[in-house]
């Protein structure tokens, strides 16, 4: 729950716990602004991209998508996309026919999906994960997922590339979240495993599938496992 501003909470907590955090040189001005009563909250939003071709326009940034901002994955997708625009328009030397170059750019939809959904996904998971909840299996998911990156080599270089849009394979995500849940069921298994870790190790299981699922079915799972079935994918540049 995020502390009351009209009562001072945060106030409070932002003095107590995070500018003891912070560099001195930033420590002094922190305080100030505190002090000067301009707190504001801003809700996080997520919004998967839904297509909406329209002679003449097109949607980028967060206009058009959005995800949690926890991993600041925003521009990375924002970049992406201007990249696979750019490639899509530089063949082009007329841009006057608005209505067959809306059709043309049907395939930008496509051809964005695997850094876009990659990323909205790691943000929408790594969200459920990291959030507070009470729940002793999403507690364990949380602690899986640390020793799982501490463990170095491909079990962070993995997600780091996945994170920074470097390896944009959806395949591959879902390969390394399930690898931190069968990770933290093996925490809980070994070395003498008991009928209580092991339903715990089943829900952890069962946690990671509920969180997993639903954000991979609202990006498209054909878009993002199977580009190249969807038909925008394939579409030549209009007649000069």
């Amino acid at each position: 729950k995020v502390p009351s501003i009209s009562n001072g909470e945060m106030a409070h907590y932002l003095k107590t716990m995070v500018a003891p955090q912070l560099p001195l040189e930033v420590y002094g001005a922190f305080i100030s602004a505190i002090d000067d009563g301009n707190i504001r909250t801003m809700p996080n939003r997520s919004m998967p991209a839904a297509p909406y071709p329209t002679p003449g326009a097109l949607l980028l940034g967060d206009a058009f998508n959005m995800r949690h901002p926890l991993t600041g994955g925003g521009m990375t997708v924002a970049l992406s996309d201007i990249v696979v625009l750019r490639d899509l328009l530089r063949p082009l030397c007329n841009l006057s026919d608005a209505s067959s170059l809306c059709k043309y750019l049907e395939s930008f939809y496509t051809l964005r999906k695997p850094v876009a959904s990659t990323i909205n996904t790691l943000a929408g998971a790594l969200y459920k994960v990291f959030c507070a909840s009470p729940d002793q299996a999403r507690n364990e998911m949380r602690k899986a997922c640390f020793d799982y990156l501490s463990l170095g080599g491909i079990f962070s270089n993995g997600p780091v590339a996945l994170l920074s849009g470097l390896n944009p394979q959806p395949l591959s995500l879902v390969l390394h979240f399930f690898a931190v849940a069968i990770y933290g069921v093996g925490r809980l298994l070994l070395p003498f495993p008991s009928p209580k870790r092991a339903w715990l190790g089943a829900r952890l299981i069962s946690d990671a599938s509920s969180i997993i699922f639903p954000i991979l079915k609202a990006e498209g799972v054909r878009q993002m496992f199977f580009p190249v079935t969807v038909p925008a994918y394939y579409r030549a540049p209009p007649a000069s």
